[in-house]
């Protein structure tokens, strides 16, 4: 009845039309639907990196029903039935490193911006709001222009103490070992006199710790306490409240570059993603590394030497499906053959004197990329199929009837041709693989870890650690930072991160296929 009503009252054209409209109409709303989220990604995660204003603040704390006055920062305000909401950051006596607080507006007393205070920030992640008043230079008042002379020569300290600890106390730990390793006597001279010079240099950096210690900042808070804070601790002052717009872009792009150089702080709410981020790009170059060839070499017999029967057919719609099998399923599969069975054969023929503590059959990175590898391996054997089906049979005919065999055939005449449709795959198998979660936290990923995969020690590229993974920070922060709303512009700006890093390993990628398609189809 409708159908016979559609087609009386409006005429194939007007159909035409309307099917064109509405197909629109809904790619117009998907589209807005991807701006939405881009422009919520970016606004969120630019705040983590914009100045924010301090003000003083006098408001009634829900919890003691007390007032409470302090230097703050407003890290997002929300409607709830009815009335504004702040979260709070500020600073006060009982807590100068900063508390949180959920504020009614209602409830706040007075509030206006302090220029004099500054968010001061430590180097574990934490801030102190409040006003510097003078620093102090062994037991000398010096004013706080001279804040960045002091922290020269504290840096130079440091130094000091670094440099002691590298080229004298790690060479004395490694003889003591030695010494451990053969059993000596721990009454024998030569151990005696390493304990001797292990003292000496330890007494000579307790002397350079306590000169370094006699630098410190004086800093009052808005309920008039102080606080003492060494300089050697302080990673940043910013006067938020005195800069001038071109300086809070200085101030940006130092936060960007600190962002992307140093290592996760205060429980992932607080730092950079240096770890994550080379995690991040190390796995997906192993995994493309591992999974390019497996892919090709399977799309090549699938397309030119397996015969068509049912059996292919059977081949092709199992690769199918995998890319639909969930993610976890490859973690799982990941843990229990490439992790214990794989790497614990390893270690039961190559390491054998270290079991029972495992070295390969442990999760790890290259397990990882191995898990991605498999994960991704149906989307590139698809894409290279498909490349290679629009290879001109002309092509193939020419290739034979000058002689050349099959496989010559597909080495030099093939496989060129259809570079760009192996490129295609590698790109969706590099977008997949920086995005997925579930399977890396089964078999490597870690929310932690002390060390990089790569250091100078041999044999550099240590395959067997463990890595962090911006999915996987991600991940582990949205659950730490619902309650702390800078942590929570720290994981925006950790995703935008991620998309831009698919975004440029796609460029790179699409880039290259372009450059092939150009050498290969038109030269």
């Amino acid at each position: 009845m409708v159908r016979e009503w559609l087609e009386r009252s409006i005429s194939p054209v007007q159909r035409q039309s309307f099917v064109i409209s509405f197909t629109a109409f809904l790619a117009t709303l998907l589209l807005m639907a991807l701006f939405s989220v881009l422009l919520l990604i970016f606004v969120r995660g630019g705040a983590y990196f914009w100045p924010t204003p301090v003000y003083e603040v006098v408001f009634t704390h829900q919890a003691t029903g007390k007032l409470t006055k302090g230097y703050a920062q407003v890290h997002s305000r929300y409607q709830e039935k009815g009335g504004e909401v702040w979260w709070l950051h500020y600073s006060h006596k009982s807590s100068p490193y900063g508390s949180q607080a959920r504020v009614e507006r209602k409830d706040v007393q007075f509030i206006e911006e302090a220029a004099n205070a500054a968010q001061i920030t430590v180097k574990d992640g934490r801030t102190v709001l409040g006003q510097p008043v003078f620093l102090q230079a062994q037991q000398s008042t010096l004013p706080l222009a001279e804040y960045q002379q002091l922290q020269q020569q504290v840096g130079e300290l440091s130094e000091k103490i670094e440099l002691i600890r590298a080229q004298q106390l790690a060479g004395i730990h490694q003889q003591l070992a030695d010494l451990d390793t053969r059993k000596v006597a721990y009454d024998a001279p030569a151990r005696q006199r390493l304990n001797d010079a292990f003292r000496k240099w330890q007494a000579k950096i307790e002397v350079l710790e306590r000169e370094r210690a006699g630098y410190q900042m004086r800093v009052r808070l808005a309920d008039a306490s102080e606080v003492q804070l060494s300089l050697s601790d302080i990673a940043d002052v910013t006067y938020s409240g005195k800069l001038n717009y071109l300086e809070k872009w200085q101030v940006v792009l130092g936060q960007i570059w600190e962002f992307l150089t140093q290592s996760p702080k205060q429980a992932n709410t607080a730092g950079g993603v240096f770890p994550a981020l080379f995690g991040t790009v190390l796995m997906v170059f192993l995994m493309t590394i591992i999974v390019t060839p497996f892919g090709v070499l399977a799309a090549v017999y699938l397309n030119e030497y397996a015969p068509n029967n049912a059996l292919t057919a059977i081949i092709r719609i199992s690769v199918s499906n995998m890319a639909g099998v969930p993610s976890i399923v490859y973690g799982v599969f990941g843990l229990g053959f490439f992790v214990y069975a794989v790497g614990g054969n390893i270690d039961a023929i190559f390491f054998a004197d270290h079991l029972p503590a495992p070295t390969m059959g442990t999760p790890g990175v290259f397990w990882a990329a191995l898990t991605m590898a498999i994960l991704t391996l149906p989307v590139v054997i698809v894409a290279t199929e498909e490349g290679l089906r629009r290879v001109p049979e002309g092509l193939k005919s020419g290739s034979y009837a000058l002689g050349a065999t099959k496989a010559e055939t597909i080495l030099h005449t093939v496989l060129p041709i259809a570079s760009p449709g192996i490129m295609t795959g590698v790109i969706l198998a590099i977008a997949r693989a920086s995005g997925e979660v579930a399977p890396l936290m089964l078999v490597g990923a870690v929310k932690f870890a002390p060390n990089l995969p790569v250091d100078g020690e041999f044999p550099y590229l240590h395959l067997d650690r463990q890595f962090m993974h911006l999915g996987v920070l991600i991940y582990d922060g949205a659950f730490h930072s619902q309650t702390d709303a800078k942590g929570a512009s720290m994981m925006f700006a950790a995703c935008l991160l991620l998309l831009v890093v698919v975004f440029v390993l796609n460029i790179l990628a699409v880039l290259l296929r372009t450059r092939l398609r150009r050498r290969y189809l038109q030269g």
